[in-house]
């Protein structure tokens, strides 16, 4: 394919560096590298030549300046190429296949990993947003270089951000802030990571961007001289050590950074007067060390505001010298030390090891499964699986990875002198679940620096934890109240939910076997009825199955449903196709009453009960049905009239067949007018936490549900039982209650409860 440097349209200036490269392709002088890149580009400018982006700018310009961003970073050919090439298969008609065809499996892969990040959509519902969150860290797990591109055409988007409408600028930004600018925090590519939050606020916070830019333009001049001065004295310092490397600049801070600080501190901009910094590139860790010593001499330091992260470096690799001391004019001046290679690696992160290799390797694959600054992520996936042991909570798991996304604030030390980063307020609990599982688990106390500790001491930097464990003992309940990460709590519900396995299964049980009838229950248990029942179910095995519906996991109806649709075949004989029988004998009842009185019910009439027009009837108290369940009309020997059950009610059972008349639920009488709640009690077994019930009840609110009662029965170091009364129009929302509930990993079990149960308890 010949060279289109020519042809470009008048309004895409390509940079230098691509200029070069295709006169370099036309001179016959290219390398292989070059090359692959040359026809990249011309690739992709004929597959978008004719498109266009809302600014009217033509499409091409926008992969050629995500291509420039990875070639500033230092990427490899294959990570350009992928530049040029990321909105191909998404915006024209080239297959994966064809790509693959032309510039190889390499850039293939890369391609393919950006098209399914670029169709997440982080603002959407809760489990979907979920769900994007882990196909997008199983595509950094696979190749890291992913995200990297990701980032460059999400800081490119975010650059034209401009001529979209304010609700796309709104959405974008915030998924920005929230998503994209973290993620380039973990990565360590600060040069994308501030003016991806700086444009976010932008757009998010316009007028607080626009009176900050202004504040910070109008000091300015006296900042600027102030900052001039600084470095003029600190250099005259450091000249005379020698130095082999010295770099010694002033640097505004950026804009977002100065909003957070004014929130987090609760000042007005005239009351934050760090906001520049000044920074000091030498050649070696102990020239670090030299300078801060000059510089504490040189300005006075405000104690508790010095921090080494070049001793205790951060999660992403970051290194460097802290210190604020009191400036010129007496106004906090940060002052920030490291190595040029710190420096590097601070300005571009894992892109560091493309752009300034030793090795001179680009096209190394950047990350391996055992590279400690990937341990976050590593981590990340761990606990999706963990997740999804013990919770389907879609919210739960978003929680926790925004919370390790925005890092990690205290570094303690195990006992060998192994570093060990933990959320800030984390516990020796905490701790504990982080060097392993099982320490977590028979975990019984702890000594930080020595000294004894109640597990629930929050830990500081620099402490050394060490954790004293026993086979005899296990978690309690009372930790979930005070630690802080989600894989410590994950895993002391997944402990507690497995040690209780025999009693679930014995939960499950009963509330089958009160289901079913004792007749032929071993044998059905047994049958391989069962075991397909279970395995439509997503359990292995039966006790599987029992101790998913004692847990609450699973649903009673569900369990009975798929058991009645197998027992239909003609070749079976489990014990259930008697209990089928017995129960429809209420249809022949239906048919005899009908007959003998007849009076079917009509679905015409303006009541909610078909079938007792013009007669006195109740709801009885002892089931409490609801309309969308099947009902049956009980004649009172007393001058009630007709009590209405559900059919399947135990009270019914010995109700002879002359006194049972056929009623239904009226489907019409909720369109004109008459739309009612009935009383449905609930009972809800919990791990017992702070919060838990006005977390329920939360849930309930957000469904409309009108809870009229509440009563919390509570014992120590056990679970807790909440009894609601509740107010329900519709079997269907009875059972959309239900699911949401279930979804809370505190939940261990859930029921409804029937009269004589209320009335006992």
């Amino acid at each position: 394919m010949t060279s289109t440097v020519d042809s470009e349209p008048q309004a895409l200036v390509l940079p230098k560096w691509l200029q070069t490269c295709l006169l370099e392709e036309q001179a016959g002088s290219d390398t292989a590298e070059q090359s692959l890149i040359c026809r990249a580009f011309n690739f992709a400018f004929h597959l978008h030549e004719g498109q266009y982006r809302a600014s009217g700018d033509p499409y091409i310009a926008h992969p050629v300046a995500v291509a420039e961003l990875l070639n500033d970073l230092g990427g490899s050919a294959s990570m350009i190429c992928a530049g040029f090439l990321h909105d191909i298969v998404e915006d024209t008609t080239v297959t994966p296949d064809q790509l693959e065809d032309t510039f190889g499996a390499e850039v293939r892969q890369l391609v393919e990993g950006v098209t399914k990040i670029s169709k997440f959509n982080f603002s959407t519902k809760t489990e979907r947003e979920a769900e994007n969150f882990r196909k997008m860290f199983l595509a950094m797990a696979r190749d890291v270089r992913v995200i990297v591109i990701k980032l460059a055409d999400r800081l490119h988007n975010m650059r034209t951000l401009e001529h979209l409408s304010k609700e796309k600028q709104r959405r974008i930004a915030m998924e920005t802030r929230d998503v994209f600018a973290p993620l380039a925090n973990r990565l360590g590519i600060w040069r994308f990571k501030w003016e991806l939050e700086d444009l976010s606020f932008k757009y998010l916070e316009p007028e607080v961007y626009r009176s900050i830019q202004s504040l910070v333009s109008e000091k300015r001049t006296t900042r600027e001289a102030l900052i001039t001065e600084a470095v003029n004295r600190l250099t005259a310092r450091l000249d005379p050590l020698g130095l082999k490397h010295l770099e010694v600049t002033g640097r505004p801070k950026h804009l977002y950074s100065i909003y957070k600080k004014m929130v987090r501190q609760q000042k007005e901009f005239h009351e934050i007067y760090d906001i520049s910094a000044i920074r000091v590139i030498v050649g070696s860790n102990d020239e670090c060390y030299r300078v801060l010593a000059i510089v504490h001499d040189l300005f006075r330091p405000i104690p508790g505001r010095f921090k080494d992260y070049i001793g205790l470096p951060k999660p992403n690799r970051y290194q460097s010298l802290h210190t604020t001391v009191i400036g010129l004019g007496g106004k906090p001046l940060e002052v920030q030390i490291r190595t040029l290679e710190m420096h590097h690696v601070a300005e571009y992160g894992i892109a560091a090891h493309w752009k300034y290799k030793e090795q001179g390797n680009a096209s190394a694959h950047p990350w391996s499964p055992e590279d400690e600054k990937f341990t976050w992520l590593r981590q990340l996936l761990e606990w999706q699986s963990d997740l999804n042991d013990v919770s389907d909570d879609a919210q739960e798991y978003l929680d926790s990875v925004k919370d390790d996304l925005y890092g990690t604030e205290v570094y303690v030390f195990s006992p060998k002198g192994d570093l060990v980063p933990l959320a800030k307020g984390a516990t020796p609990v905490d701790f504990a679940y982080r060097i392993h599982t099982e320490v977590g688990n028979h975990c019984y106390g702890a000594k930080v620096n020595g000294r004894m500790v109640t597990l629930n001491t929050g830990l500081k930097n620099g402490d050394i934890v060490e954790i004293m464990t026993q086979k005899s003992a296990h978690p309690s309940l009372d930790w979930l109240n005070f630690v802080t990460s989600t894989l410590a709590r994950n895993r002391i519900r997944q402990w507690y939910k497995r040690s209780r396995r025999e009693e679930n299964i014995q939960r499950g049980r009963d509330l089958l076997e009160k289901e079913l009838g004792k007749t032929g229950f071993d044998a059905l248990l047994k049958s391989d009825t069962m075991h397909q029942v279970a395995e439509q179910c997503n359990y292995a095995s039966p006790d599987d199955l029992l101790a998913g519906l004692g847990y609450g996991e699973t649903t009673l109806n569900l369990v009975v449903n798929r058991l009645r649709e197998l027992n239909r075949q003609p070749q079976s004989s489990d014990p259930l196709t008697q209990k089928t029988e017995e129960s429809s004998q209420f249809s022949l009842f239906q048919q005899a009453s009908s007959s003998g009185r007849g009076s079917a019910p009509s679905a015409g009439q303006d009541t909610p009960i078909a079938g007792v027009e013009g007669l006195v009837y109740n709801l009885a108290k002892c089931c409490h049905p609801l309309p969308g369940e099947p009902i049956i009309g009980v004649v009172t020997l007393s001058s009630r009239g007709i009590s209405i059950h559900r059919q399947g009610c135990s009270n019914v059972e010995s109700v002879p067949g002359d006194r049972l008349i056929p009623v239904s639920w009226n489907p019409q009488s909720e369109t004109q007018g008459h739309r009612q709640t009935y009383p449905v009690n609930i009972q809800i077994e919990v791990l017992d936490r702070v919060g838990i019930l006005n977390d329920i009840l939360s849930r309930l609110k957000d469904l409309h549900i009108n809870v009229n009662n509440a009563q919390v029965l509570t014992k120590r170091g056990q679970p807790a039982l909440i009894t609601l009364g509740l107010d329900i129009e519709h079997l269907n929302q009875l059972d959309r209650t239900f699911t949401q509930i279930r979804k809370m990993t505190d939940v261990l079990n859930l029921r409804r409860l029937h009269h004589s149960e209320t009335t006992s308890s």
